[in-house]
């Protein structure tokens, strides 16, 4: 074990919060509406194949096809994705800079699209300090098949068992587990300085 554990983080909802809610509650302003269309067309697992890999234009091709009257909310999904990132959590952001600046190397791994990643490297630059980032539509895996953590470190030779991972989902803290890393499951009110210090985090 490394005197200094390496922290990896997760992205959305760790270090920028991210919610469909906030685009869709003046485009569709009726509750039951728009629960409804988040469920049943614009839906989770409809967008994780965008962080499989899937191009946004394929995307919404496929369900603006099926759904032709929801086109305009459709469409929005892609066009205005970025009124679902309302902006950073500022604590995990000053986590990941003190790291930084301290001399850790510090990396992600993040379910993100192709096209919403490299804008989102543009609105907020933070996302460039890390040491190494794996995206998961660029490797066509997502969190949490063991596969994906093990790019991590096998890329950037690394040990799992040197590693602290960061996520807001309980099943890709397991799944960061499964390959040997110890992990904090990221749930708001959280004190995350607290949670790496304890886990050795130079902090």
């Amino acid at each position: 074990m490394s005197r200094s554990p390496i922290v990896v983080f997760d992205v959305g909802n760790v270090l920028l919060r991210w919610d469909p809610f906030h685009l869709y509650r003046d485009l569709i302003p009726d509750d039951a509406k728009r629960d409804w269309f988040l469920q049943n067309v614009c839906t989770a697992a409809w967008n994780i194949e965008q962080d499989r890999g899937r191009s946004w234009t394929d995307a919404v091709a496929l369900l603006v096809n099926e759904h032709p009257e929801w086109e305009r909310e459709i469409r929005a999904f892609d066009e205005r994705w970025h009124e679902t990132v309302p902006g950073v959590i500022d604590d995990s952001v000053a986590v990941l800079e003190e790291l930084k600046s301290q001399g850790e190397k510090v990396y992600a791994i993040t379910n993100f699209s192709r096209e919403k990643w490299a804008e989102c490297l543009v609105r907020f630059p933070f996302l460039r300090s890390f040491d190494g980032a794996i995206v998961s539509a660029h490797e066509r895996l997502l969190k949490p098949d063991p596969a994906i953590y093990r790019v991590l470190t096998e890329r950037y030779e690394l040990d799992a068992s040197d590693c602290i991972f960061i996520d807001d989902s309980e099943k890709n803290v397991v799944g960061a587990r499964s390959v040997g890393m110890r992990a904090v499951h990221f749930r708001e009110p959280i004190d995350l300085r607290g949670e790496l210090r304890a886990l050795g985090a130079a902090l």
